[in-house]
């Protein structure tokens, strides 16, 4: 923080200013993370324990639950603190580690949905040479670079971040801290700050947008090449869970962000189906559209239920 900040504290926006909507939307909240918790930790340890499983689609879904867990982990529970707090505040140190575990973790799923969409993309058009392809180095190298990259790209913006000064006005008008809120409430120069915010969501979330949606362009094109009905319907389902990940995934951050800021509560709709419904949504999708990985769950019950017969 630079030497002129004259608080330490920033002010979270209340989700609703009745006590009794809070403790409803604190239960609400709670259940949705409990559930959250619980389907992404069953679908790692059905993932991992499976040997049916072993193969680079899964190893990149079992990537996308543990992201799931961060990610609603680093903003849910300072969500349902405030819920039942009358000071709905965040210091400024840690309302700046949260904007950079969010800007990590949102970073690294919109690279990881890029790479199981190109996943999907060899598995379909080039099905004998897949494994070869996708063998376990290069899946490796793909999840630490979509890592890699986002921690540099948070990192590079929360330093810059760091030197503001804040003066003006301390209630950001988000249930969590994102960069983009801070700025307005900076009395310092942030032109530099929010283009280079501005060129880190354009290169990172819109380039990685643009690949999957290059993946699915090809994708398409060569199912459509498939004589066989069957066929052609298998390789669709097989993209059907990941296309309704991204389609959530995208379609609730673009709204998020695209739509302007008034301070209502409303706005908070676009915002919490992407930090908290979406990720509990995604173990869900995954396991009812996809018939390996509800087989693979229903042997991991079974198992646990005859060790104690």
């Amino acid at each position: 923080m630079g030497n002129h900040s004259v608080f330490s504290e920033f002010i979270l926006l209340r989700l609703s200013s009745d006590t009794q909507t809070q403790a409803l939307l604190f239960v609400l909240f709670l259940v949705i993370y409990l559930l959250t918790l619980m389907g992404n930790l069953v679908m790692l340890m059905v993932i991992r324990a499976d040997s049916h499983l072993h193969t680079p689609m899964y190893f990149f879904l079992g990537q996308l639950s543990f992201l799931d867990l961060c990610h609603s982990s680093v903003t849910v529970p300072k969500m349902l603190e405030n819920l039942l707090s009358e000071n709905k505040t965040i210091f400024v140190q840690g309302c700046l580690a949260q904007a950079f575990f969010v800007f990590t973790t949102g970073g690294t799923e919109a690279c990881l949905l890029a790479v199981m969409a190109y996943d999907r993309y060899v598995a379909i058009s080039s099905p004998l040479l897949y494994g070869q392809v996708m063998s376990n180095q290069v899946c490796v190298r793909l999840v630490g670079s979509s890592w890699g990259l986002a921690f540099v790209d948070a990192l590079i913006n929360i330093l810059l971040a760091v030197n503001l000064d804040f003066c003006e006005g301390q209630t950001i008008p988000h249930f969590s801290c994102e960069l983009s809120s801070l700025f307005p409430l900076s009395c310092s120069d942030t032109s530099i700050n929010f283009i280079l915010l501005l060129c880190s969501s354009v290169l990172h979330f819109f380039g990685s947008f643009v690949l999957i949606f290059f993946s699915y362009t090809r994708i398409v094109s060569t199912i459509m090449n498939i004589s066989s009905t069957s066929s052609r319907s298998k390789a669709f389902s097989t993209c059907s869970s990941h296309l309704t990940t991204v389609i959530l995934f995208y379609g609730s951050g673009f709204l998020s962000y695209l739509l302007p800021t008034s301070g209502s509560s409303l706005e908070m709709i676009f915002p919490l189906q992407y930090s908290v419904v979406t990720p509990m949504l995604n173990p869900l999708i995954y396991s009812l559209q996809n018939k390996k990985v509800k087989a693979a769950v229903r042997r991991m019950f079974r198992k646990y239920v005859n060790s104690f017969t």
